[in-house]
């Protein structure tokens, strides 16, 4: 799939909610670089470095499923406090490709190190020895296809040649295209904040358009920011995060082996050091992760391969958070509400149909279904007021709102989905032609 930096730039032209993007620009104690290992034989961008001259602390969430990829074992296995580097390539998700694919990280890990140490010999001061153990690996593509070690180790040297110690809007956008596989856009955000009285910047890309189901914590997400926090408080805020952004999104139901979401600090920032998540200080800057994780969950979501549309479930008034997610997710990843929402079809009993399939207690005389402003049902009746003709209308719009009410207690849950296209039948059934 060749990416035209272009026709993204004129994007904002175009009639996606998501396509509008944010002026990312520097981030101290960063530096980037993006390369084409010919991963795709057609020399577009499929490699980037990401690298911490003085180290990151980071946290990491990765995917729940049992089959999981090489590089997400190679992860988990670092014991370094700090990371120096993370490389990301997309068209191989390095899965099922056994010790070959895990000696092969272990190759690149070694060059890039080794590189890495030659270059802070002429660029530092005080140069430090880069380890094999402070680089960590994103993948992404195709399971099962052999790891393509030579490309992409012969592509280091270009890589750390051209890092670039400060960042710009054109070289985020070309870090987040990079990454990019079935998606047609690159997913960027940014937030700026205060801990105490320090202004902070938080930076995120993300890729993500098919095998959207994140449980996680080919869904591939990455947060940099200058404030000086510890991994073990990153990982706190985090984790508490991800339940209602990343965790509440699905395009077809499918989680990946190689779904992982890394947060890394740089330190740069001069903030007042916290010790407890629960510090006040942080208030703001927790806010501002949430912010940017569902900014770029949304777009993962706007983005699903073949989505003409942008869905957003509210599921109010449940006995549990899990049983409002139950539901939400029974309809989101319903294969008839989705066909349906496609064809733009009132049909909302697909919609009820998935809450009674969800497994969950419920009084269908309690039940209120609201469809943007049209509501459909009161109190499990057809509302008075509902017109099918003013619900066929409705459902013209590109981003939709389901509104389920189960009336039976005060805990709510909202998920994001897109709808099911003949496109999406295409690109997957012709993924790797």
């Amino acid at each position: 799939m060749a990416i035209n930096l272009g026709n993204f730039l004129i994007s904002k032209e175009d009639k996606s909610k998501m396509a509008d993007f944010q002026d990312l620009d520097h981030l101290d104690g960063l530096s980037i670089s993006v390369t084409s290992a010919n991963l795709y034989n057609n020399n577009r961008d499929d490699l980037v470095l990401f690298y911490f001259r003085n180290g990151a602390e980071y946290a990491s969430v990765y995917t729940k499923s049992k089959v999981i990829s090489e590089n997400i074992k190679w992860n988990k296995s670092i014991k370094s406090k700090k990371i120096k580097a993370l490389l990301v390539n997309a068209r191989n998700a390095n899965c099922l490709t056994g010790a070959k694919g895990f000696h092969s990280l272990k190759e690149i890990a070694d060059e890039i190190a080794r590189l890495l140490t030659e270059k802070q010999k002429s660029d530092e001061d005080n140069p430090t020895k880069v380890k094999s153990g402070e680089v960590i690996f994103g993948c992404t593509g195709t399971i099962g296809e052999t790891f393509p070690l030579q490309k992409i180790k012969s592509s280091i040297n270009n890589l750390v040649e051209k890092i670039k110690y400060t960042q710009n809007k054109y070289l985020w956008i070309k870090a987040a295209m990079s990454i990019l596989t079935t998606d047609l856009k690159p997913k960027l955000a940014m937030e700026e904040c205060k801990i105490g009285k320090t202004k902070i910047k938080i930076y995120g890309i993300a890729k993500g358009s098919g095998m959207i189901y994140p449980n996680m914590a080919t869904t591939l997400a990455y947060l940099f920011t200058d404030a000086n926090l510890s991994s073990s408080i990153l990982k706190k805020i985090l984790n508490k995060n991800i339940t209602n952004t990343f965790n509440a999104i699905t395009c077809d139901g499918d989680t990946s082996t190689n779904d992982m979401i890394t947060f890394f600090s740089t330190s740069t920032a001069k903030n007042k050091y916290i010790k407890n998540v629960n510090d006040l200080n942080l208030k703001e800057f927790d806010k501002a992760v949430n912010n940017i994780l569902l900014n770029l969950a949304k777009r993962v979501v706007s983005d699903g391969e073949g989505a003409s549309k942008f869905v957003q479930i509210e599921v109010l008034k449940c006995k549990t958070e899990e049983d409002a997610k139950k539901i939400g997710f029974s309809i989101a990843n319903s294969n008839l509400v989705k066909t349906a929402i496609a064809g733009e079809d009132p049909n909302w009993g697909r919609i009820i149909m998935a809450v009674g399939k969800a497994e969950v207690d419920l009084n269908i005389n309690s039940i209120n279904l609201l469809i943007g402003n049209n509501k459909v049902l009161d109190k499990g009746q057809l509302s008075k007021s509902y017109s099918e003709q003013n619900l066929k209308e409705y459902m013209k719009n590109d981003s939709l709102r389901i509104i389920i009410e189960m009336n039976l207690g005060k805990k709510n849950f909202t998920c994001y989905t897109m709808d099911l296209t003949k496109k999406y039948l295409e690109i997957n059934s012709d993924y790797r032609s």
